[in-house]
């Protein structure tokens, strides 16, 4: 059976220590069973918890590392992104085509909807072993044995509220299980999100902001309540648990800072995402981080290889001199100008729409958006050294800047004509996914480099303020809103909203796309705020207004996506493979894998409406059973 990376738990030591393993025939809802070594035996001291507890951050940080990652999933259900391999039929471009409950649905070359299944499971199900068994120690004093109790809890509500996100109603499963249940039903997700919001309180109220950078701080607590606040319509709560984040100790970093902090050529912007700087002591923005250091046990193998996803595929000979039509960029690191070394050696697997990549780029005073911190591509050079050759090559273009292809130009500027434009040509934040300190990447892993290890943010105080900002949107109390952005749009040297009747959702996801490209996951995201749409009755900017009875049917995500979605709104983009690019609106909710509803025998998990299996739908559990 192919191995899937599934996160299973196993008991290596007595220190309590979870690890991976391969994959099952079994639901990943049941784990299997342990080793010799039980919780009975090893979970039994405050040591053994704290250990057992440190285990969950890196099933939190999967979702952003690896070839493929699958936060590119997330990215390519939104209005940001497409998936841009044009080689290959596999990857989910033709979605209405690819995402099926049967379908390959943890691959590479196909998309990661159920590895998050299986994640987020999985973590549930350790956490829920530290959560049953929190009073098999014995406590030096409460304060202890809550903070434990509240990072668990914290760690459940995190998977939980991207589970009823991405697959809407979902089994809950509050407590340890230790034999194999096939006896699972759907629980409303409404029912699920107030559970994680008595949980998240609780969190808020025992957990510190002195904590490690790599644990999950009173910050960060307060943070998720707030989006599961909002997912539940409670603007005024959502209000206060922001403001607990943002009037604590945290602060926005608006100084230099860090590793680089005497190069007068870079900025703020460019420090905050320095591998070394986002779990600086020093760093006052950051709530939760979750570290990847190549010294550290339990690295990600290979690196994060985020520049591999996110940088354009420029390298492959695609890309021509204007002038003879000649291969005009090469990847090798010893080049005179060694492109793969400044930015990384991409393949362009997330490809940034023109509404991310151009669109909502309004000032030229925005450091996010700024030479330096954004590449265009014509801030490249043809460095092939075969263009030197004055017989064979074209010398008037070597080292020159790439030239912009037009409508006119294109067939003549690449390789297979149009096409490649999808995968070779668009622009990207280099501050964001460039992984190293100096003028070069250095990758342990890969050469060209792809990207090493290196921590991450999952919540920043940034977004905090953007999450408070919605909430005043969702009152009507836009002045506040905007005063909100600005605080964050002020660090980055943007123009500042002065117009508070212009505020409105939209201009809540236009930031967030500036501010938290590769963190947030904005599909999540889209999905909880056409929940929001659904469950008041609000019109949205569009003039439109949804309801739950129709939800898979008509939402504010799908024509969201169809409204700014270049891809998907044009079906003559085709690529090198012959795929179209499609969505519908029943993507609002990915497919149930359909092997976790087939071996759930005595109960019953619904599939999503829009997919096959939902004719048999129950109705789920409106209550805690």
């Amino acid at each position: 059976m192919k191995k899937t990376n599934k996160n299973i738990i196993t008991w290596v030591s007595v220190a309590a220590i979870f690890a991976a393993s391969g994959c099952t025939k079994r639901s990943e809802l049941s784990p299997e069973a342990p080793s010799k070594f039980t919780p009975d035996v090893t979970l039994t001291t405050p040591a053994a918890f704290k250990n057992a507890l440190e285990a969950l951050n890196p099933s939190v940080r999967f979702e952003f590392f690896g070839d493929s990652a699958p936060l590119l999933t997330e990215s390519i259900f939104t209005d940001a992104a497409v998936e841009g391999t044009t080689d290959k039929t596999t990857p989910a471009q033709d979605l209405n085509a690819r995402i099926t409950p049967t379908a390959n649905l943890d691959s590479d070359d196909y998309n990661k909807i159920a590895r998050y299944w299986y994640a987020w499971y999985s973590g549930i199900h350790d956490a829920n072993v530290i959560i049953s068994r929190i009073d098999n120690a014995k406590w030096s004093n409460p304060a202890d044995r809550n903070l434990v109790l509240a990072t668990a809890y914290f760690h459940r509500a995190y998977r939980y509220y991207r589970l009823v996100h991405e697959f809407g109603d979902v089994p809950l499963i509050l407590k340890e299980e230790t034999g194999v249940n096939t006896g699972y039903f759907s629980t409303q997700r409404t029912v699920i999100l107030q559970k994680m919001k008595t949980d998240l309180e609780f969190a808020v109220a025992n957990l510190t902001d002195g904590n490690m950078k790599g644990d999950p701080s009173k910050g960060a607590a307060a943070h998720l309540l707030a989006k599961v606040d909002l997912a539940l319509g409670l603007f005024d709560d959502a209000i206060t648990a922001c403001n607990v984040a943002i009037n604590g100790p945290y602060k926005l970093m608006t100084g230099r800072f860090g590793v680089v902090a005497s190069d007068a050529s870079k900025n703020v912007i460019w420090d905050l995402h320095r591998p070394e700087n986002k779990a600086l002591g020093s760093n006052t923005e950051a709530l939760y981080v979750v570290l990847d250091r190549e010294t550290l046990d339990g690295a990600t193998p290979n690196g994060s290889q985020v520049m591999r996803n996110c940088v354009p595929m420029w390298h492959n000979g695609t890309i021509l001199t204007p002038g003879a039509r000649k291969p005009g960029i090469s990847d090798k690191v010893t080049e005179e100008f060694p492109l793969t070394l400044w930015y990384g050696r991409g393949i362009g697997r997330l490809r940034g729409t023109p509404y991310a990549t151009k669109y909502i780029w309004t000032d030229n005073t925005d450091l996010r958006h700024a030479p330096g911190n954004w590449m265009n591509m014509t801030d490249l050079v043809y460095n092939n050294p075969s263009l030197k050759n004055a017989s064979s090559g074209d010398p008037a273009w070597y080292g020159k800047k790439l030239v912009q292809y037009t409508d006119a130009n294109v067939n003549q500027m690449f390789l297979n004509g149009a096409r490649d434009t999808i995968r070779a040509w668009f622009g990207w934040p280099h501050y964001k996914v460039f992984i190293g300190s100096g003028p070069t990447a250095v990758d342990k892993w890969w050469s060209p480099p792809r990207g090493t290890n290196t921590d991450w943010y999952v919540f920043r105080l940034a977004e905090t303020y953007l999450l408070r900002a919605e909430a005043y949107v969702w009152k009507g109390q836009t002045a506040q809103a905007m005063a909100d952005i600005n605080v964050v749009r002020a660090r980055a040297q943007a123009q500042l909203l002065t117009d508070a009747g212009k505020v409105n959702i939209g201009t809540i996801l236009d930031e967030r796309q500036r501010e938290l490209y590769w963190e947030e996951p904005r599909k999540t995201e889209l999905t909880r705020i056409a929940y929001i749409f659904a469950q008041t009755g609000q019109p949205a900017y569009n003039g439109k207004t949804y309801s739950l009875t129709s939800f898979s049917q008509s939402n504010f995500f799908y024509d969201r996506i169809m409204e700014k979605n270049d891809f998907y709104k044009n079906p003559n983009v085709v690529t090198n493979s012959g795929n179209h690019y499609t969505i519908s609106p029943y993507h609002v909710l990915w497919p149930i894998p359909q092997r976790e509803i087939d071996l759930n025998i005595t109960g019953h998990i619904n599939q999503n409406k829009g997919y096959t299996g939902s004719e048999s739908n129950i109705p789920p559990l409106d209550k805690i059973q």
